[in-house]
C-alpha cells in the first residue's frame, strides 16, 4: 500500500503545480499595484547595493580605466598588505575607534535616559514641547550643522569666545585641535540626534501594561524602583538590538561631517578610515581606486567581525540576539 502511494504521489504533485501557478498569477494580477510599488526598490536594491559588488574585485587588481575590470592585472592582496604596512595604518585606525567609541559611549545611553525620563512626565504639553525641542536637530543639514558651529566656535569673532573674553580668558581656535574636534563632533551629534533616537524607545515604553505600575505603587515602589524595574528591562531588548547594529557601523564615521570639519591644523585626530579612502581615492591628483577599494573592503570586512562577536556576545550574556 504504501509503494502503491508512492506511486500515485508524483503524479498527484504534477496535477496540482499548474492550479498552483494559476493561483499564484491570479494573486499577482488582483494586486498588480503592490507589486508595481515593490518594483523601485527592488531596482534600487540591485542597482545600488548588489551590483557594485561586482566592481570590489578592483580590489585584488591594479585597475585601469583603459583596461577596465576583467583586463586589468590581478594582483591578489598587495593593496591590502600596502595599506597595513603603511605609516597612516595606525593613525588611520586609531582615530576612526576613537571617534566612533567615544561616540557609542557618550552617546548610546542619553536617548534611552530621555525616553525614560519622558514616559514618566505627568504633563503631556511638557511632554510634547521637549519632544518637539528635541526631534527638531535632526532636520537640520549636516551642513549647516558644521556652519553653526564655525561661527559659533570662530576665534575671530564667535560667540564661545566672546563669552571667554568676558571672563578674561583668551580666545581659542577649537577647530585646529585634534582633542577639540573630537568634543564638537561627539557633542554636536548628541544634539541633532538625541530626541530623534529616542522614538524607538518611547515606542518600546508605549507597549508596558500599567497595571505593573499600579501594583507598583502598591507595593511601595517609588518613581526610580518602577523605572529600574519596570520600564528598563522593556527597552533592553530594543537597547541590546541598536547596540549590535552599532558595533557593526564601529568603523563608519560621519564622513560628511568629518570631511566639514576637518582642516590641516586638526587633521592628525579627524583623518579617519571614510576621509582617506576619499583621499586616496578620487581627491588625489593621481587617483588610486584600487587601493581605495582594498580600504574599503578592509574597513567592511572587519565591521561584519564586529556585528558577529556583538551578537554572540549579547546571546550569551543578554539572552537577546540579532540573529
Amino acid at each position: 500500500m504504501t509503494q502503491l502511494e508512492e506511486s500515485v504521489r508524483p503524479a498527484q504533485e504534477r496535477a496540482v503545480r499548474p492550479v498552483r501557478k494559476k493561483r499564484t498569477v491570479t494573486r499577482i494580477l488582483q494586486s498588480w499595484q503592490l507589486y508595481a510599488m515593490l518594483a523601485l526598490p527592488l531596482v534600487y536594491v540591485i542597482v545600488f547595493l548588489y551590483w557594485p559588488l561586482y566592481g570590489l574585485q578592483i580590489a585584488f587588481r591594479n585597475y585601469n580605466i583603459v583596461q577596465g575590470i576583467l583586463g586589468s592585472p590581478w594582483v591578489g592582496m598587495l593593496h591590502l598588505q600596502r595599506f597595513i604596512d603603511s605609516y597612516q595604518f595606525w593613525p588611520v585606525i586609531s582615530n576612526t575607534l576613537i571617534l566612533n567609541v567615544y561616540e557609542l559611549v557618550a552617546l548610546f545611553p542619553l536617548p534611552i535616559i530621555l525616553a525614560l525620563l519622558l514616559n514618566v512626565v505627568r504633563s503631556a504639553l511638557f511632554r510634547r514641547g521637549v519632544q518637539l525641542i528635541t526631534y527638531a536637530p535632526h532636520f537640520i543639514s549636516t551642513v549647516v550643522v558644521v556652519g553653526m558651529m564655525v561661527m559659533l566656535f570662530s576665534p575671530n569673532g564667535g560667540i564661545v569666545n566672546q563669552v571667554i573674553e568676558v571672563f578674561g580668558g583668551q580666545p581659542r581656535d577649537f577647530l585646529a585641535s585634534p582633542d577639540s574636534f573630537r568634543h564638537m563632533y561627539v557633542w554636536s551629534g548628541a544634539w541633532q540626534t538625541l530626541g530623534w533616537s529616542a522614538i524607538i524607545y518611547l515606542a518600546a515604553l508605549s507597549g508596558v501594561d500599567p497595571e505593573l505600575h499600579e501594583a507598583a505603587k502598591v507595593d511601595g515602589a517609588n518613581i526610580l524602583r518602577r523605572i529600574w524595574h519596570i520600564d528598563f528591562p522593556a527597552v533592553l531588548p530594543v537597547s541590546i538590538t541598536l547596540l549590535i547594529l552599532n558595533m557593526g557601523s564601529m568603523l563608519n564615521s560621519g564622513f560628511e561631517k568629518v570631511l566639514l570639519m576637518q582642516n590641516p591644523l586638526n587633521l592628525g585626530g579627524s583623518e579617519v578610515l571614510d576621509t582617506y579612502v576619499y583621499r586616496v581615492g578620487l581627491a588625489s591628483t593621481v587617483p588610486q581606486f584600487s587601493y581605495a577599494t582594498a580600504i574599503g573592503l578592509f574597513k567592511s570586512v572587519i565591521a561584519l567581525i564586529l556585528l558577529i562577536l556583538a551578537n554572540w556576545l549579547a546571546r550569551r550574556v543578554a539572552k537577546t540576539s540579532l540573529f
